[in-house]
């Protein structure tokens, strides 16, 4: 999937598969053990078109994959396919900025880690390890701009 106008970017194409609040609140649900539906559904406070409408495009984006968990009648639930799975540090990023910047007073839910400590999110050179920080970073187009 590419973004159809200004410039070829993978995160304008990122955005087209999960950049809706519905679909980034499905998956956080999923990331915390919600599977099925209804939890869904009363995790996200989506009402069930839209909730339904979410999970049917993420499962076409192989972001999630409805598997049958009853048989009769016949019941579902959604699991992260790999791609879903790599959403997983993005997810615990935008957590950690809305954390900083967008929530007043204590983070309302924190991660710890396997290591029994607080997780924080950062983004480091796969080289030299170092965390990114803007200035240390420049763009290099590798294709030409859509037109």
């Amino acid at each position: 999937m590419t973004a159809t106008k200004g410039r070829n970017c993978s995160i304008a194409n990122a955005l087209e598969v999960v950049g809706e609040k519905w679909s980034l609140l499905v998956l956080r649900e999923i990331v915390l053990g919600q599977r099925r539906f209804d939890e869904i559904a009363a995790g996200t406070g989506a009402s069930r078109d839209i909730l339904a409408a979410r999970l049917r495009t993420l499962v076409e984006a192989d972001v999630l994959t409805k598997r049958r968990y009853e048989d009769h009648p016949p019941r579902y639930e959604y699991v992260a396919t790999e791609s879903g799975k790599a959403l997983y540090p993005i997810l615990m990023a935008l957590m950690e900025w809305g954390d900083t910047f967008a929530t007043t007073g204590p983070p309302p839910t924190v991660v710890e880690h396997r290591c029994g400590e607080i997780l924080h999110a950062q983004v480091v050179c796969a080289h030299c390890k170092e965390p990114l920080a803007a200035r240390d970073a420049h763009v290099v187009e590798l294709s030409p701009p859509a037109r």
